[in-house]
């Protein structure tokens, strides 16, 4: 990075999140070449877990579709909802990097097709490709960045509603993939959705009706079209 970016106010940390995907991707040809030889495809149904926190991090998980949930359990068992991993992601890279467990727990929530590379096969890839080192390491910073994001949203947001208000908005821009429309499947219940955003479970009930009844939003079954992004956006900031 030859210089260090703006300060960014915290309105900004709460509306600038946009997904990197597709780490791994865009290649040189010769780097993807290696990369296609290692790993496997797979597919993974629903509600499946793909690691547990303590588990030995003995694999790295690239998102090809689908959605994972990310979360903390203590031993009380006592769960913490940390991110809904898509198209793109890498799991498991800093267990694998630093050969050290998983810290968290990986849930599909949707049915999820996934590129499984063993540590030994991706240590072995980035020892050979100078390109695929420096993208584990864009990654790495990608997954700081948004975790820096999310405290910020949880630490800073002044209300409830800018707190849900930025989590849809987040959703829909992921699943838009740059398209103007937003559209997305929630995949959680209310109670967990509140989890994520640190409010109670009434605050989403009532918080979701209201951007229904404002049209801001618009919901049928399990599909979100958000209407409005600007003034969730607003809402957010």
């Amino acid at each position: 990075m030859a210089s260090l970016p703006r300060i960014l106010l915290i309105n900004d940390y709460l509306s600038h999140k946009q997904r990197t995907s597709n780490l791994f991707c865009n290649l040189s040809p010769s780097t993807l070449a290696a990369y296609n030889l290692i790993g496997s495809l797979r597919t993974v149904p629903r509600g499946k877990p793909l690691f547990r926190g303590g588990d030995a991090g003995d694999r790295v998980f690239v998102i090809g579709s689908g959605r994972v949930k990310l979360f903390y359990e203590s031993r009380s068992g006592k769960v913490l909802n940390l991110k809904l991993a898509a198209r793109g992601d890498v799991l498991g890279l800093s267990a694998v990097l630093s050969g050290t467990k998983y810290e968290i727990s990986a849930v599909t929530i949707d049915t999820t097709t996934l590129k499984v590379i063993t540590r030994e096969q991706f240590l072995g890839f980035l020892n050979s490709n100078a390109e695929g080192g420096v993208r584990a390491a864009q990654c790495m910073a990608e997954d700081y960045r948004l975790a820096w994001h999310d405290a910020c949203r949880l630490a800073l947001s002044g209300s409830a509603v800018s707190r849900l208000a930025g989590i849809l908005l987040d959703w829909g821009r992921a699943a838009s993939t740059g398209k103007t429309e937003m559209r997305f499947i929630m995949a959680m219940s209310h109670t967990e959705l509140a989890n994520f955003a640190g409010v109670s479970r009434e605050t989403v009930t009532r918080t979701l009706g209201k951007l229904r009844k404002d049209k801001t939003i618009a919901i049928r079954g399990v599909n979100i079209h958000i209407l409005l992004p600007d003034t969730l956006a607003e809402l957010a900031a």
